[in-house]
């Protein structure tokens, strides 16, 4: 039985300048079969996110609290918490975070994040 819990979980800025813990990876669990990681991602009030894009994985951002504006090529719309936002492959995106607190994200990527994969731009 594998079971993560944010609680105890390490966080330490990303290449996008989110916080960033990652929940649950393949590649660094044996017993887990799965094509996607999972991650639990912060951006703090009045931050946000570097423009960036994944070469070859999908994105499915769902907003946990907060509330923000997603950016993904030449659209923008705003999100808060309930909504789900899928991020297709090879898309430049951001997220800036317009609300009084933390925006907070659950961030699946499909397949499975890797860094080579990720580009800043």
């Amino acid at each position: 039985m594998l079971i993560r819990d944010i609680r105890n979980g390490s966080y330490a800025r990303a290449k996008d300048r989110s916080v960033l813990c990652e929940l649950l990876h393949p590649a660094h669990e044996p017993e887990c079969t799965n094509r996607y990681s999972l991650a639990h991602a912060v951006v703090p009030h009045g931050e946000a996110t570097l423009p960036h894009r994944l070469n070859t994985s999908s994105e499915t951002y769902y907003i946990l609290a907060g509330e923000g504006r997603m950016h993904i090529g030449d659209e923008s719309a705003p999100v808060r918490e309930g909504q789900v936002v899928y991020i297709p492959a090879g898309a430049t995106q951001w997220i800036e975070n317009t609300g009084q607190g933390d925006l907070v994200i659950l961030a699946i990527v499909d397949p499975m994040w890797s860094e080579g994969d990720e580009e800043i731009l």
